[in-house]
């Protein structure tokens, strides 16, 4: 029995990628409300991207240390439902947010290489045994600012007890692809550079092969 990796399109700045992404297979779609980003949209335009998107499709919103007014403001406009936290927030921050707009959340961990696999298990514990509304790990590599910098880290720290929970990212692409879900098994992909043409702007045949590439590996019997 073969599984299936889910798979979310990050840092969507128009219609037509949106477009791309959910034709292509996409099980979810994010969007950057981080300012400093040259992939932050404002919720106004987010707003109108959700409002094109199917059913059974998340809309991911990801924010980098924002106040909790900042990101009670944005889910006002643009109804995510999702939150991704990929800054420097502490747990406690993370958890008042969720519980504050009510919405489920995931925690982006930069991996660097003092990390250990035991370090990830105690996070994901942590966050667990904090609030009803954790969804799990996303493993991203650790690079100098916040997501999107096309690095890759070791996915051997990645414990194959917790791999079947997190969603990977990190200098993921349609050359990687395959091995990497292979190797991690994860529960999903989570891409933004790697199927651009520039900063903000997606390249649908790169979506496609990028999907076509994760359900090769998917199709690939087990280790």
């Amino acid at each position: 029995m073969t599984s299936r990796t889910r798979i979310k399109i990050c840092g969507l700045t128009r219609d037509e990628d949106l477009r791309a992404a959910v034709t292509a297979g996409a099980d979810a779609v994010g969007l950057v409300f981080y300012p400093k980003s040259p992939r932050y949209i404002a919720p106004e335009n987010a707003a109108r991207l959700i409002a094109g998107l199917p059913p059974f499709v998340t809309a991911v919103g990801l924010f980098v240390n924002a106040s909790l007014q900042e990101v009670q403001s944005v889910a006002a406009q643009a109804p995510v439902s999702l939150l991704q936290f990929h800054g420097d927030e502490t747990l406690e921050q993370c958890v008042s947010i969720a519980e504050a707009v009510n919405r489920p959340f995931v925690r982006a961990i930069r991996v660097g290489a003092e990390m250990t696999g035991a370090d990830l298990l105690k996070y994901e514990q942590q966050y667990r045994a904090a609030s009803k509304l954790f969804s799990g790990l996303l493993l991203d590599a650790l690079v100098e600012g916040y997501g999107g910098g096309g690095k890759v880290f070791d996915w051997s720290l990645i414990p194959k007890e917790l791999a079947p929970r997190v969603v990977l990212s990190g200098g993921l692409s349609v050359q990687n692809a395959t091995e990497a879900v292979l190797q991690v098994r994860p529960y999903a992909v989570d891409i933004s550079s790697g199927v651009e043409q520039s900063k903000g702007i997606k390249d649908p045949a790169k979506i496609r092969d990028f999907i076509a590439a994760v359900r090769k590996a998917d199709a690939t019997p087990g280790n």
